[in-house]
């Protein structure tokens, strides 16, 4: 059949839409195959080609040669076939022109309407592909909309939504504004592909930083963990392949100009710059900056830090409702509990005196007992006698009798179990929300890039358990 549209629609979609050739000729070769079969019988065996040079589409239908015709839209008489093909034989298949199909206008109206949906299907797999590719980077586009609360974010190509839940809290976008975004996620939808875009993500501040620091850009500067509180202030942790680069003065930029970038970008964020290390103690104090740290109590299998301050520092360890060390949760990926000195000295000396309750229990061993860890009567009376000995450097008779006497002091209800506690020991505890350490360019996740998606992470924002006391 000649069909004159087909030469056009398919140059037309192939220059308007980027869709390949082959590709719209398969989606019209599938809608007429389709077309045929509705027309000539569903039982038939049909075949469609499209003839470029005659800008037509051929139809054939397979038979099988027999002697005699029981169903003649799958069976063609020998006599018939012999006219065809000289050759043919009983059993073998002939393929027959449809030479004047004569489709009606319904017919047509149908191949087009699957035409076009062949191609929409193709158009959303290219957009898709496209953008995938492009995920985990920065993409810039224009604000078109407002559906639901969200921005529709046109790209170019494609539309993209910013949520309104990834969008700066100080920030008011309107119509026709450029926005840039950190593209966190494409998938696939009954309507096609979605883009979904984030402005809040801590992998935003790591690909800002990328654009303005040419150092973490060619390897130099690696961006090792990233935690933000989006609006309000944001940590990230670099680290300097040579020893000879200062990381954090080369995100810094000469007179801040690097970092204040960023700063612009996110609406005035601030963002701490510190020093990574592998030494988790030591990144930890760097990432509770400015604080000074006087200590810290590491406790690798629950992943949590006890970390002691002055208490003329406890204010700047904490930060303003209790950003710092939130962020600082994140950063390193441990729970973080704050203890003023002046309380962990009490509870010492609370500690020390509940334990001199005992006989056999000198000032001198409930120090040693305390820096053991062993705080109360309670906890000695569940120890060992052989343990005992070891943090007394005694011998086991002697710390035998020491847990005797400890054990029927407790049963004559003689002595106080735990020293009495006036007020909370910890000044503040943070349980990090998500992990910020980075790992290829992605955060940190329970499943396959060990990185969080964006609602479960949301989740665990919300869920996140932050308590200042």
């Amino acid at each position: 059949m000649n069909f004159t549209e087909l030469s056009r629609m398919i140059e037309a979609l192939g220059k308007d839409r980027g869709i390949e050739k082959q590709i719209v000729v398969k989606a019209i070769e599938q809608a007429f195959l389709v077309t045929a079969r509705k027309k000539f019988g569903i039982q038939g065996e049909y075949e469609t080609r499209y003839n470029a040079d005659d800008g037509e589409i051929e139809i054939f239908q397979y038979k099988n040669v027999v002697d005699q015709v029981r169903d003649p839209i799958v069976e063609i008489v020998l006599k018939e076939a012999k006219d065809l093909d000289e050759e043919i034989e009983v059993g073998d298949q002939i393929g027959i022109k449809i030479e004047n199909p004569r489709f009606t206008r319904v017919d047509v109206q149908t191949a087009k309407q699957i035409i076009f949906q062949k191609v929409r299907d193709a158009e959303r797999e290219i957009l898709f592909a496209e953008y995938k590719h492009k995920e985990k980077t920065l993409v810039t586009g224009i604000a078109r909309r407002y559906e639901k609360g969200n921005i529709i974010v046109d790209l170019g190509k494609a539309d993209a939504i910013l949520p309104k839940r990834e969008v700066i809290p100080s920030e008011n976008f309107k119509t026709g504004d450029r926005i840039q975004a950190y593209l966190s996620e494409v998938v696939m939808t009954n309507r096609g592909p979605e883009i979904r875009l984030s402005r809040t993500s801590p992998m935003f501040l790591v690909k800002l930083f990328e654009v303005e620091v040419p150092e973490i850009q060619d390897g130099t500067i690696e961006i090792k963990s990233a935690a933000r509180e989006p609006g309000f202030r944001a940590k990230i942790a670099v680290k300097s392949v040579d020893k000879d680069i200062d990381p954090v003065g080369a995100c810094v930029g000469m007179k801040g100009s690097r970092v204040q970038n960023v700063v612009n970008e996110l609406q005035g964020e601030k963002i701490d710059i510190v020093k990574y290390s592998e030494d988790i103690e030591t990144f930890s104090r760097a990432a509770l900056a400015p604080a000074d740290i006087v200590n810290i109590q590491m406790d690798y299998e629950e992943k949590s830090m006890d970390v002691v301050v002055d208490d003329d520092q406890l204010s700047l360890a904490i930060g303003r409702r209790g950003q710092n060390v939130r962020l600082a949760a994140m950063l390193t990926g441990f729970r973080i509990n704050i203890i003023s000195k002046t309380k962990l000295q009490e509870r010492i000396k609370k500690a020390v005196e509940n334990l001199v309750q005992i006989d056999g229990v000198n000032e001198a061993r409930a120090q040693v007992l305390v820096h053991s860890g062993i705080m109360s009567v309670g906890e000695l009376a569940a120890i060992g006698a052989r343990e005992l000995a070891s943090m007394l450097e005694t011998n086991e008779e002697d710390a035998e009798t020491i847990l005797k006497t400890t054990h029927a002091a407790i049963e004559a209800a003689s002595v106080q179990l735990e020293p009495t506690e006036e007020e909370e020991f910890v000044s503040a505890s943070a349980v990090p929300s998500y992990t910020g350490l980075i790992d290829n360019g992605a955060p940190k996740s329970e499943n396959d890039k060990d990185r969080f998606s964006d609602v479960e992470r949301r989740l665990r924002e919300e869920l996140a358990a932050f308590k200042l006391k």
